[in-house]
């Protein structure tokens, strides 16, 4: 799961090289209680989540849920003066400007100085598809969907966010394509046959994420601010390597407090934090072609597809060829 997806006809995300989709049936009641969330209303990053329901169809530049930890003030500060906070760059288009963000946190109440009272865990609703504190406009977020855990603190959009602003992202699990070895689709290229990838065990996972604050030049007040977040990236775990070459981080829930805690900067501890977990957590099950749709929303999209249905698919669990001779590929 790295990269992004192309969007095809209205509606329709058409899977790429990459996939973007994932996920959460979980309503903010549940996940409240699962990630010990302290606080889901009043100021913060993003939009307040007491509207959003089940999604099994996530996909990029869509609201999604999201748990981070963040200094807030009681009463919102006053919104600044987007003409207040310019935004210099490196030449490597990094943001230089930390008044741009300090602005951000005060837009949305947050960085109260209160020493004595650790920052909460928030739920909150952002964007998914990150867009840079430098960035000219909101439609690069299409293009940063995902973070490579590798390079996550190299690269100049992301490595500022990875030490300061790093969140959960809750998830049921995530989807991939996998290219067909035989079979072509309508325009003679590999067909693709998504697959459902979920934990074994019913527990609830959380993918890395890391967000970032956005002003958009063209607007004033608290309308001016954007919060986006990112998915990170790693290689994927043995089988499921036969379908796709990534997958998102799943964060081990004995790392949860230590990604979310603010304080937590330095390099070398996030790096460890990102240490490939044991593998064998997750399965992989066909799924039907209708996650393909945007538009195509519920818990029907999960369940498997019949094995007469699937054609020249590589089954991950034995590296068989089914729909296509039964021979197996290695």
């Amino acid at each position: 799961m790295k990269g992004e997806e192309g969007r095809g006809r209205e509606g329709v995300w058409q899977a790429g090289p990459v996939c973007g989709r994932y996920a959460n049936s979980r309503r903010p009641d549940d996940l409240v209680e699962e990630f010990e969330v302290e606080r889901t209303s009043g100021s913060g990053p993003g939009q307040d989540p007491s509207a959003a329901g089940p999604d099994y169809n996530v996909a990029p530049t869509k609201p999604a849920l999201v748990v981070l930890r963040r200094q807030v003030r009681d009463e919102p500060a006053p919104a600044p003066d987007p003409g207040d906070a310019p935004v210099a760059s490196d030449d490597d288009g990094e943001a230089t400007a930390d008044a741009a963000l300090e602005a951000a946190d005060a837009a949305v109440g947050g960085d109260a100085p209160a020493a004595s009272a650790p920052a909460p865990r928030m739920l909150r609703l952002l964007t998914w598809g990150l867009v840079p504190s430098w960035a000219k406009d909101r439609s690069v977020g299409s293009r940063m969907i995902n973070a490579r855990a590798d390079s996550l603190l190299e690269k100049p959009a992301f490595r500022r966010a990875a030490l300061a602003r790093r969140c959960l992202v809750p998830a049921d699990g995530w989807y991939e394509w996998q290219k067909s070895p035989t079979e072509k689709d309508a325009k003679g290229k590999p067909r693709k046959q998504p697959f459902w990838m979920h934990p074994a065990v019913g527990r609830p996972i959380a993918f890395a994420g890391v967000y970032e604050f956005w002003r958009d030049p063209t607007k004033e007040g608290d309308d001016a601010w954007l919060t986006t977040f990112t998915i990170v990236t790693t290689n994927a775990e043995p089988g499921l390597d036969v379908i796709h070459d990534r997958m998102p981080f799943v964060v081990p829930e004995d790392r949860w407090a230590d990604w979310l805690d603010p304080e937590l900067t330095e390099p070398d501890a996030v790096r460890a934090l990102l240490e490939p977990p044991v593998p064998g957590r997750f399965v992989a099950t066909p799924v039907s072609t209708r996650v393909n749709a945007v538009v195509n929303n519920g818990p029907e999209l999960l369940e498997a597809l019949p094995p007469d249905q699937l054609r020249g698919v590589v089954d991950p669990a034995t590296g068989e060829l089914v729909g296509a001779g039964e021979a197996p590929l290695f």
